[in-house]
């Protein structure tokens, strides 16, 4: 198919000049952070999202995503170089449209691309030629090609010759102080020669480093590597947890020591069980795509099954622990969750831990409440429903005595440990929390 270069020559120097006008679809953890630095580079952009109250709160400045302080939403606002709308037909007026939506798994564990076709069938209502249409969800390789270019062809235009299509995964990290979304190398690859220009030239001018990959499925294999790679580090940390747990060793100092290797290691850590998008959910986008080869992924599923076994697993070592140390059953106690969030210092419950933790404490007849500095309600969610409004209960110690257990699933700095350790007859650390503050005082056990 023959390019048509000056479609592409316009592009990249509407890009140069900074008078392209780029569109950012889904403003939850990626496309708002991303949205704001591509406003930042001197863009335009206008973010779209299906959530009025998102809309709402941007359009009052008040930010929802902690890496984007309400101070800078509010003046990107105010300079005009950021709005926010439901209305998808301004998508016509976007040079630059960039696809943030979620990717879950469906309760069988296979991918849900429903947001990205449903998003997809949007953009094609008012696609023209020049535009370049990008996707960051992180999805299995083969999707831009296999499903995206499909539903905008349809259209009768076609990507190379009229309009440009590429590949980019979001790199987001939430709660890290130390990375933003400018300061994140981005891997880029496009849909040929032209469309991979245009997306080192976007991304170049909003990031201080592309890396430019040979296709969209390299691209897409490249997130589900740096994921995948974590996941089955962490099941291992896990599984050697549980076997040292008895042999009387204990897996955090043994981590400690080993990392003093200066080569030849890194360190991962346990835990309660996996949160968040990433590493729960992207290592099955590839399980699944494999079976499509006839090849298995039995590394990637056995990682996943040990970290899906973890809350089970911390649940029995509570029980156990209430049986010997208070001599009570867990079917009559009541347990205190600290931390709802799936990881520490932020307000991101996404596929938690601390969710199922609480419902298979009850499920046993127990009793749980939590408790977490960023996380003031519970939320609706799709899995775990009965647990929605459910509030964050404070810390005070009549409270906390109240409870014949305490588990930490999630390690805020905002939480005063050492008041726990006075107050609770017994602790059950899944983060190494206290021994890491050198708290020792009360019965506190790992697991």
């Amino acid at each position: 198919m023959t390019v048509n270069s000056s479609l592409s020559e316009t592009l990249l120097s509407k890009i140069a000049d900074r008078s392209a006008h780029a569109g950012v679809i889904g403003l939850g953890y990626v496309g708002l952070p991303l949205a704001i630095t591509v406003a930042r580079s001197g863009f335009t952009v206008t973010g779209f999202d299906i959530d009025p109250q998102k809309i709402v709160a941007i359009d009052a400045g008040r930010s929802y995503i902690e890496a984007v302080p309400d101070a800078v939403l509010a003046t990107e606002t105010a300079e005009g170089r950021f709005r926010a709308t439901t209305d998808f037909q301004a998508l016509a007026a976007c040079d630059v449209i960039v696809i943030c939506v979620p990717t879950p798994l469906t309760k069988h564990r296979d991918p849900d691309l429903s947001f990205i076709t449903k998003t997809c069938d949007r953009i094609a209502e008012t696609l023209k030629p020049g535009q370049l249409i990008v996707l960051e969800s992180t999805t299995y390789p083969g999707t831009t090609d296999e499903v995206v270019r499909p539903i905008l062809e349809r259209t009768g235009l076609k990507s190379t010759r009229d309009f440009f299509l590429g590949f980019s995964p979001e790199r987001e990290d939430p709660g890290n102080r130390d990375f933003h979304t400018s300061s994140i190398p981005k891997v880029v690859a496009g849909d040929g020669e032209a469309a991979s220009g245009l997306m080192a030239a976007f991304y170049g001018a909003v990031v201080q480093s592309v890396v430019p990959v040979s296709s969209p499925a390299t691209a897409e294999a490249v997130k589900l590597t740096e994921n995948i790679f974590r996941a089955v580090n962490i099941a291992l940390v896990n599984e050697l947890k549980v076997v040292y747990e008895a042999m009387g060793i204990d897996i955090w100092e043994v981590i400690d020591a080993a990392k003093t290797k200066p080569f030849g290691y890194m360190p991962f850590y346990p835990g309660p069980g996996l949160g968040g998008h990433c590493i729960p959910i992207d290592p099955f986008y590839l399980t699944w795509k494999s079976r499509e080869y006839e090849l298995p992924t039995r590394f990637i599923e056995l990682a996943g099954e040990i970290n899906s076994a973890m809350p089970r697993h911390v649940v029995g070592r509570l029980a156990e622990a209430l049986d010997i140390h208070l001599g009570k059953a867990l079917s009559r106690s009541r347990v205190l969750v600290i931390g709802l969030a799936y990881k520490k210092n932020v307000p991101d419950i996404r596929e938690s831990p601390s969710l199922k933790l609480i419902e298979l404490i009850e499920e046993r007849g127990g009793s749980a409440a939590y408790h977490d500095p960023h996380v003031a309600e519970i939320p609706r969610t799709r899995e775990y429903m009965a647990l929605k409004g459910r509030t964050s209960v404070p810390l005070e110690e009549q409270l906390v005595k109240g409870f014949d257990a305490v588990l930490i699933a999630t390690d805020h700095d905002a939480v005063d440990y050492a008041a726990l350790a006075r107050w609770s007859p017994l602790i059950i650390d899944t983060r190494n929390a206290f021994a890491r503050r050198g708290i020792e005082e009360g019965t506190i056990l790992k697991a």
